[in-house]
């Protein structure tokens, strides 16, 4: 790694999905507090930072990400002074704190938009967000057939005849940013947050932003509605991925070194290549972009080893560094992703060891270090927006509340009715089962990252693939000043694999075979060479 690297070139980073993670007050919603009771948990994971999904105040419609004030805390999770002690006793067990940007949207209840409804067209109030006439000879079709990820028309008309867009839901209307004064107010936002003590940003929608000017039909779109896999799918959408967007990471990344600490800012920029996604972390822009390549390939050595070539092929002109991330609070678990049942926890586990291994940034979410399964969440107990608006079967199922002791639920989460229903069989994942188990899911995380933490200043940045066939992806990273290297190697195949040449075993997702040795189908280990 390279000499005085910054604190996250190579960090493991800890999504916390506020509300889901641990209730303080009874009220079976995720708070600030919370978070400050698990914290001796977290350090304990081994972990380097924690990323917060919003906590700002909020009507909750899209739980935190319609934003009303950027600037405090929602009375939901907690105060401004919670959210303090919060960041202190972080600091103290020497974890950053990450927290949330939206700046694609707002709230409907944001004080600007108010104003926006209160104003004429074509007034200073309206011109901060997307307003635009209709067609048609009374304007009263929409702009053009833009559709909202989450399922619907992206617009909506007031009384006056205008329309808003909204590319999520109706409440999260669009900014406007062309007008000046919105980079203002973003600038002034992080600003806010870096006085405090933050150490980076996550920035929500990080292609979105600007739209194509004079607002152009998406050519060969219907009027029925897409879902959200459909519409963050198609890249060449008019409204992702402008130029535009690339000026305000550049003013940003301004803001950001002129703190000291070596503030960051990562980016969820869903784009259609790797060579798309570098453009966001040229020297002058972000510090790191999700790898969402990563997260939607499926355990398979060929597209393993695609994954990470075009990876490297991507940020190596850039000089940046690639992340890794398996999961989030928008997608299915991994267990679930790769099969679910024993075989999808054996190539979770097999996929989050290789992952550690690989230089640069991991982003672990809440629940995978207990090899969480999707839950099936029952329709009437459904919240999310996507849902509700019939752009699918939504994400609550990845969304449930973190399980921590005891035999029924809400498993330690809180002292109330859990915000979405947890299934009886969390008795066996719990936090508090899992410790007292050596060949936990739990066990393995704390190890392995214990290990990688031990080794990851000691290793090269650079990657050497091995070949080993077909279904098997390999790699070594050397040692600085000739010391070991360490070896990781994933079976993806059916057979066992023999691994007596590659060293010695210090890591391994499941036992190597007992009477030869050798690495098992659907399992992953590393050496020292």
């Amino acid at each position: 790694m390279p000499v005085n690297a910054p604190w996250w070139r190579n960090a493991v980073c800890y999504q916390i999905y506020v509300r889901s993670f641990a209730d303080s007050d009874g009220d079976g919603i995720g708070d600030v507090r919370g978070i400050t009771s698990r914290l001796d948990y977290l350090a304990g994971l081994h972990v380097d930072a924690l990323w917060l999904t919003p906590f700002y105040r909020s009507p909750q419609a899209d739980h935190g990400y319609d934003v009303s004030d950027y600037r405090d805390v929602d009375p939901l999770f907690g105060t401004l002074e919670d959210f303090d002690t919060m960041l202190a006793g972080a600091h103290e067990r020497d974890l950053k704190v990450i927290v949330d940007l939206v700046p694609n949207h707002t709230s409907s209840d944001h004080r600007w938009f108010v104003e926006a409804l209160a104003a004429e067209p074509g007034s200073r109030a309206r011109d901060r967000y997307v307003f635009a006439d209709g067609r048609g000879p009374d304007g009263a079709e929409p702009p053009n057939n833009w559709q909202s990820v989450f399922g619907g028309p992206a617009w909506t008309q007031v009384p006056d005849g205008q329309w808003y867009l909204h590319l999520f839901d109706a409440s999260q209307p669009d900014l406007n940013w062309d007008d000046a004064e919105v980079g203002d107010e973003f600038e002034s936002v992080l600003r806010f947050w870096l006085d405090r003590g933050v150490d980076g940003f996550r920035v929500d929608v990080a292609h979105g932003l600007f739209k194509a000017p004079g607002l152009p039909d998406v050519e060969g779109l219907g009027p029925a509605g897409e879902t959200m896999d459909a519409t963050f799918s198609e890249w060449d959408r008019p409204y992702w991925d402008q130029p535009g967007v690339h000026d305000v990471y550049r003013r940003w990344r301004q803001v950001l070194d002129s703190y000291d600490g070596d503030r960051m800012m990562i980016g969820e920029a869903w784009v259609g290549t790797p060579e798309a996604m570098a453009r966001y972390v040229r020297p002058d822009e972000m510090h790191q972009v999700f790898n969402f390549q990563w997260l939607s390939t499926p355990f398979s050595a060929p597209e393993l080893r695609r994954v990470i070539d075009d990876t490297y092929a991507a940020v190596a002109p850039v000089g940046a560094s690639p992340t890794w991330v398996l999961s989030n609070h928008d997608v299915v678990r991994t267990v679930t992703h790769y099969g679910g049942g024993e075989i999808g926890l054996r190539r979770a586990k097999a996929a989050l060891l290789t992952m550690f291994a690989l230089p640069g940034s991991a982003y672990v979410y809440q629940g995978e270090e207990l090899g969480l399964p999707q839950v099936e969440v029952a329709p009437e107990d459904r919240q999310d927006p996507t849902w509700l608006r019939g752009g699918g079967v939504g994400r609550d199922g990845c969304r449930i509340p973190v399980p921590w002791d005891g035999d029924t639920s809400p498993f330690g989460f809180s002292s109330g009715e859990p915000w979405l229903p947890m299934p009886g069989w969390f008795a066996d994942l719990t936090v508090e089962h899992q410790s007292h188990d050596p060949f936990s899911t739990l066990a393995f995380v704390r190890y392995a990252l214990a290990r990688r933490r031990g080794l990851v200043d000691d290793l090269s940045d650079k990657l050497v693939m091995l070949e080993r066939g077909d279904d098997v992806v390999a790699f070594r990273r050397d040692g600085a000043d000739g010391g070991p290297a360490l070896v990781c190697v994933v079976n993806c195949g059916d057979t066992d694999h023999a691994v007596a040449d590659l060293g010695d075993p210090i890591v391994l997702s499941t036992a190597l075979a007992e009477d030869t040795g050798a690495l098992l189908p659907d399992a992953a280990a590393w050496f020292l060479a």
